[in-house]
Formats: structure tokens, sequence, C-alpha cells
């Protein structure tokens, strides 16, 4: 068992291509886990073990390992998820980040801070993740570590400080210089990089190392009196201890983002990486204690990192196993939990035992007696137990603050192509649903279609040939629609009455409430209760508000959800036999539909955050066709060899839209997207959707 203070649980987290993987895998052969090296170009890394990330070279699914390194007269033990840096997998980042203590950020040396680096980054902050930073691909042509820092400083307003600084760069990156340790460093290609040697720094780097070395000492200086003195008298007399000692602090408490380089593909970095993890990111005891609510009670609980509190944990995502069926994995915050015992499962408020619990090697496991606080593990044997459950000690029930997940942009209509696979799509749905808190499934009213959404198209392409090679299910699908919102744009007042006599106990309900737009900022219902003198009993109360909620899944236009609504509620009666929270239920649904009529609905598209880099030569051209797809250009920026288009674009205008770009750009053009905002459509827009609203095959 290693003490907590030895325990690290990080995030790999990165912009696509930035060479997330790629490092995973050199951290794996050097700490002994894999004895050789596993290539994303060959379809060999161990952490994309999924059939359609070694055919595309990308990583879809968040993997966990475990790895074992000796640093500083200590053994650690860290715990990695190396997580997608595609946007249209971002839950994966998510639900990744929510559980763990620290994160590696890499950039490319070349393309430096991306759209999805900004996202992944804006994640960690909500989560509170300190994070050191990791510039990748320094042996690429144009690679530049200080343009990278001051973009780190510049577009993600966080303090990057250097402890590393490359020797030579591009084709000449040869190795490093440690700040803290004032020494330089090599690595012998012949060995793959398992061996590097202490060298002399070079001469025309020692103007440069002197000055971002004094500039360090002076930052820890500042940390605490006591170490200011010794710098006044003499810089030279704080110890590497002593600065390890105050960057790490200054790290835990997100005040600074300490940087380091190399090139993972050449071999070249990782080890110090690896030091720099152990020495500067946060072990479990580290982080505040967890806060959670009492299920009973509803008063807040605490539970800290100990073996001897109750047990806690937060089942963060759900994976179906060939050999062991579904699987769960899971952060233990507090306590132990031993194979076998029972845990109460906050969601279902039921008792459900742990059959088995492994620790995770990618899709490997490893079988293990018990797990306990600070540690990352899969169990085996739990049944309904959605992403973001709390399960716990049954005695001391706790709920953990769950997650929260993006909704889908995108949809296409399914239907298998034997009428046998009816019934097995519907279950293999299911499951993939319970799998991807971003993936949806429900049956059009109108058209009687299943349609599936998801967060882009690669998603829902990923998704369906899932399908054929897990489930054996092949399925003709439409082309992709975009998932508006549906909003409403004045206030309305409405009473609505519900009566339903049936010879035996009827049902009456009646509410009289105005409905309007949300405050600014808020999202969903927005439900305020008015009522006085009892004219609704406050037992009915919480169903009203059901009632307007369940509502708001299907607006009135297109049967898209409504993205936000204030509903006071203002009056109403009620019948002594007759009325029940069921009838008050259906009243508040039925009279929501009706005002939302009255309450000039209208339609709103998501916009997406687009970044187009194309050669120069083609500018005007790019510039037009985005023009043309009612894109609002925000700036262009000059890149290496072209510039870079900063744009948002509705979503409905973009699909294909790399075909377009390579086509214009004979090739050369790349691009970027992700999700940034909700717009209301042109009024001709939503008449030409309301009138055409069949999902097509």
């Amino acid at each position: 068992m290693h003490p907590l203070s030895s325990i690290r649980n990080i995030g790999i987290m990165a912009h696509i291509d930035a060479g997330k993987t790629t490092t995973t895998e050199r951290m794996l052969y050097y700490t002994g886990k894999n004895y050789k090296i596993g290539e994303v170009h060959d379809g060999a890394a161990t952490m994309d073990y999924m059939e359609q990330e070694q055919e595309r070279g990308i990583t879809i699914t968040s993997a966990a390992t475990t790895v074992f390194w000796k640093c500083g007269g200590g053994q650690y033990k860290i715990n990695i998820i190396d997580t997608p840096g595609h946007v249209d997998f971002t839950v994966e980042v998510e639900r990744s980040l929510r559980i763990l203590d620290g994160a590696v950020a890499l950039f490319c040396a070349v393309g430096g801070v991306q759209p999805q680096s900004e996202t992944v980054w804006k994640q960690a902050d909500k989560y509170g993740v300190p994070r050191i930073c990791y510039v990748n691909k320094m042996d690429r042509t144009g690679a530049n570590f200080h343009s990278v820092l001051e973009q780190i400083r510049e577009k993600l307003g966080a303090t990057p400080v250097p402890l590393q600084l490359p020797i030579g760069s591009e084709e000449c990156f040869v190795g490093i210089v440690d700040l803290v340790e004032n020494k330089a460093y090599v690595w012998d290609d012949a060995t793959q990089g398992a061996v590097y040697e202490e060298v002399e720094i070079p001469e025309e780097m020692q103007d440069e190392v002197d000055r971002y070395r004094m500039a360090l000492i002076e930052g820890v200086a500042e940390e605490s009196e006591a170490m200011l003195d010794k710098f006044m008298e003499n810089p030279e007399s704080i110890t590497v201890d002593e600065i390890r000692q105050a960057v790490r602090q200054a790290t835990i408490s997100r005040k600074i983002t300490p940087v380091f380089c190399g090139s993972s593909f050449k071999n070249k970095g990782v080890q110090p990486l690896l030091d720099a993890i152990a020495y500067y990111l946060p072990s479990p005891e580290d982080k505040p204690a967890i806060v959670g609510v009492s299920p009973e009670t509803g008063k807040e609980e605490v539970r800290h990192p100990k073996l001897d509190e109750p047990f806690s944990a937060l089942v963060f995502k759900i994976a179906t196993d060939p050999f062991v069926g579904k699987v769960f994995f899971f952060r233990v915050y507090s306590g132990e939990l031993k194979a076998g015992e029972t845990v109460l499962n906050t969601y279902s408020g039921k008792k459900e035992r742990v059959s088995r619990i492994f620790e995770m090697h990618a899709n490997k496991q490893l079988p293990l007696e018990s797990i306990t606080a600070g540690n990352i593990a899969v169990a085996v044997g739990l049944k309904k137990v959605p992403t973001g459950t709390t399960i716990c000690d049954e005695k001391h029930p706790i709920v953990l603050e769950s997650m929260e997940f993006p909704e889908p942009v995108i949809s296409i209509a399914v239907e298998p192509k034997t009428q046998d696979d009816i019934d097995k799509l519907d279950d293999a749905l299911l499951k993939l649903a319970e799998e991807d808190p971003t993936f949806k499934v429900k049956v059009d009213e109108d058209s009687g279609q299943t349609l599936i959404s998801g967060m882009g198209e690669l998603h829902l392409e990923i998704l369906l040939d899932r399908l054929k090679r897990e489930f054996g299910i092949e399925c003709n699908s439409g082309s992709p629609v975009v998932s508006y919102r549906e909003a409403i744009t004045v206030p309305v007042r409405h009473r609505e009455i519900h009566k339903k006599q049936t010879g035996g106990k009827g049902q009456f309900a009646d509410i009289e409430f105005e409905l309007s737009p949300a405050d600014e900022g808020v999202k969903g219902l927005q439900f305020i209760n008015e009522v006085v003198g009892g004219n609704i009993p406050t037992a009915f109360i919480p169903a009203v508000e059901k009632g307007f909620a369940k509502a708001m899944t299907t607006g009135p236009l297109m049967g898209n959800s409504v993205i936000s609504a204030k509903v006071r509620l203002i009056d109403g009666s009620f019948h002594p036999v007759d009325s029940d929270a069921n009838a008050f239920e259906i009243c508040a649904s039925k009279g929501f539909r009706a005002a939302a009529l009255k309450a000039a609905p209208t339609l709103l598209e998501p916009v997406m955050r687009v970044e187009v880099y194309t050669p120069d030569d083609y500018l005007g051209s790019v510039s037009g066709d985005l023009n043309r797809r009612r894109a609002l250009i925000q700036g262009v920026d000059v890149a290496q060899g072209g510039q870079i288009i900063h744009a948002f674009a509705p979503l409905a205008e973009m699909f294909g839209y790399i075909t377009s770009l390579r086509t214009l750009t004979s090739g050369r053009g790349t691009v970027s997207m992700e999700f940034d905002h909700y717009e209301q459509l042109p009024s001709a827009k939503i008449d030409e959707l309301v009138n055409n609203r069949k999902f097509k095959f």
C-alpha cells in the first residue's frame, strides 16, 4: 500500500495532435510498464486500444493506467488518464478532470495554444486542477518554445514559469537545461532515449540560462520572508530542494504553471517530465477535503482522504468490457473498499455488491483485494449507476457533487438494415447512452424515426461504427441535422384548468402562471412559487415544477428542448377529492405548451468557434467561402507559412466544410471547430425549417 503523499492522479490533456498518447506511451516504456514503445502512427499505442483509435490514430476514450516512478529518493505511484484531444469527445476530458488531482497540459511547439487547448484549460480551471505544461515536438520545423510561453500567458491568462530551456530546436534539438538544478542534459538516440547524460551548459546559452534562473529564484524568494532574507544575502544559497518546495506550493495553489519541454516522439524530455509530476503536482493529501450532502438530512458532509473515514467514491466513467461485462471507473475519496463488499448506490438509493475490483492498464485488468482513499480503480457488479453517481458506505451516506455535461448539437436518423435487429438496436443504443452522457437517443414524434444525437459528425460516425463492430448491427443513417434549441421571447400570462371525470375519482388541477424568458445566465427552468393562502397545497408545488420541467424537453415549434424559461406560479385552485400531484403535473405540462405558443417562440442554432489555417495565396477564397456560410470573421493572425482565420459560424453551414477547404487550398488548409454558443436564427430560416421538419434517409 502506497502512502497518500506518494500518489499522483494526473490527466494528460491537449488539443488534437499535440502528442498526448505518444507522451503517455513513452511514460509506460521508461517506467517499465511496457517493454517496447507503442506508436500511434503504427496503430500500436497501448492506450489507444479501440480498433477505431488504432485505425484513425486518434484517442476516442480516456484510458487509465498506473505506473511507478523512482524520483528524489522515493517511489511514486502515478495514475495516468490519457484523454482525447478531439472536441467531439470533450466529455471524456470533463469527467476525467472532475476526479483528478493534477494535469499535464501538452502544447505543440509549432501550433502553440490551439482552440481545444483553451477548452481543456477552462475545464481544468472549472474544477480547480493544478497543472504543469509540456511543450512537445521541439524537433519539428517551426518549433518555438518562447512563442508558446507567450501564448500560454496571453491566451490562457496563466503565469507560465519555465523550469527548463531547450538546447536547440527543430532538427537541432538535442536536450534541455534544467533551471532548478542548473544542469544540462542530452539524450542518447541509440538507446531510444532510455539513457541521457549531463553535459556542460552550452556557452551561447549561458546568459539566457542565468537570466531565467535568477527570475526563478527571485520568484521563489517572494514565497516567504525567510527565503527573501536568504536571497538578499546570497541568491545562490537557496538550495534545489527549497526551490522545488516553493515551486510545488505555488503550483498547487495555482499561482504559477511550471513549463517543461521535449520531443516525446524522439524520446527526449520524458523522464524529467515524470520527475516533474512527482515533484510539483499534488497528492490526494494536498487537495482540500471533498464536500458532499447527506441524502437523509440534506446537511453538508465532509470526507477527508483517510483510511479511517467512511468509504466514499465517485463513478466517473462506464465502459463495456468483452470479458467481464460492464465496468465502472471510480475515484475513492475516503475510506477503503474491499472486493465483495456492499455499497450504497445514491442514485437508486439501493445497496449494491461490488463483486470485483480491478486496477486498469488501458483495457487490461489487474485484480485487487481492496482499494483505498486517493486511488482510481474499476468496479464490476454494480447495476443502475450512471456517470457522476456517488457510491458510499451504507451507514454513512453522502452525495458528492456530480458532473455537468454539454448538450448534443447534431442529430441523425438511424434504422437497422434488417427487421430482426430492431430490438437489438434499442438495447445497443441504451448501452452506448449509458457509457456516454453526451450521446442521446429519442424517437421523433412526427416521423416515428429513431434519432441519435451527439457532439459532432465524428462522434456519431464512431458510434455507428461501434454498433456494427461491437453489437453486430448494421444501420442505415440519414444526413446529419443540427440539434436546434427553442426559446420564448415575450412574457405571457396563462391559466390552465385540467379536468378529467372517469366515473370514479376524477382529476382536477387549476394553475395560473406567467411564462417569460429566464434571467440572464440561467439555463433550464427558473421556477418561482408566488402562491399564497393555500390556493394550491404546498405538497403539489413540486409536481407543478416537475410538469413544467418535463414540458420544456419538447418545444412548441419543432419539438426541440427549450433552452431556458422563467415560470412564476401566481395562483390556482384544487378539489379536495379529485386533486393530486399527478393532476397538477399534467396541468403544468399542458399549460406550458399552450403558453409557449403565445410567447413568440423562436429557434436557436448552435454556433461554432472556428479556426482555419490557410496558406497566404488562398486567404481571399477561404474568407469569401466563410462569409457565404454566414460566418462572422473575428480576426486573422499570421502563422508560419500562412494565416489563421478566427470566426464564429453556424454549425448548419459547416457540414462537410473540411472537404470544401481542401478543394479551395489544394489540400493545404486545416480547420478546427468547437461549439461556442446558441444564437437566434433568421426568421426566414425558422419558417423554412418548421415547414420542412422531417428527418429523411
